[in-house]
C-alpha cells in the first residue's frame, strides 16, 4: 500500500478544511484551485516527457555511462525517462514486479535499472569488451 498517496489526499482535505475555518467558502475556492493547479502542473510535465520520448527510439540512450552516473535510488521511472528522453526496453513480463527496464546506447554500453512500484531500487552499467587491434607493422 502506498501510504504516499493517502497522505497527499489527507493534506488536500485538510487544506480545504483549514481554509474553510479561516476565510470560508472562498478560502475553499482558493484552495481547491490551488490543488487543481498543482495537479495540471504534474500532467503537463509529464505530457512534455512522453512527448520527448515518443521521438526516440525505445531503450536507446545517448551515453549509458552519463546516465550510470545521474541516477540515484528512489527516483521514479518518470524522472529516469526524462533523463534519457527515451521510454526503457522492459526486460519483464508486464504487470511483474519488480520491473526491469534496459537502455542502450551508441557503443552498446547497457543500463538495466530495476524498478519495484515505480521507483529505481538498483541499476548496473554493463560495457562491451573492447579488444585492442595490434598495431600496423608497415
Amino acid at each position: 500500500m502506498n501510504f504516499q498517496k493517502i497522505l497527499v489526499l489527507l493534506g488536500g482535505i485538510v487544506l480545504v478544511g483549514l481554509a474553510y475555518r479561516a476565510y470560508g467558502w472562498a478560502g475553499v475556492a482558493m484552495a481547491v484551485t490551488g490543488g487543481v493547479m498543482w495537479m495540471l502542473l504534474h500532467f503537463t510535465r509529464l505530457m512534455q516527457v512522453l512527448k520527448r520520448a515518443a521521438k526516440r527510439p525505445i531503450g536507446f540512450v545517448d551515453s549509458a555511462v552519463m546516465l550510470n552516473a545521474k541516477l540515484r535510488p528512489k527516483v521514479t521511472l518518470m524522472h529516469v525517462v526524462a533523463l534519457t528522453k527515451s521510454l526503457g526496453q522492459l526486460e519483464t513480463p508486464k504487470d511483474a514486479q519488480p520491473e526491469i527496464f534496459t537502455w542502450t546506447d551508441g557503443s552498446h554500453s547497457v543500463v538495466r535499472c530495476e524498478f519495484l512500484n515505480g521507483r529505481l531500487q538498483s541499476w548496473t552499467l554493463t560495457r562491451p569488451e573492447v579488444t585492442e587491434d595490434p598495431p600496423n607493422g608497415s
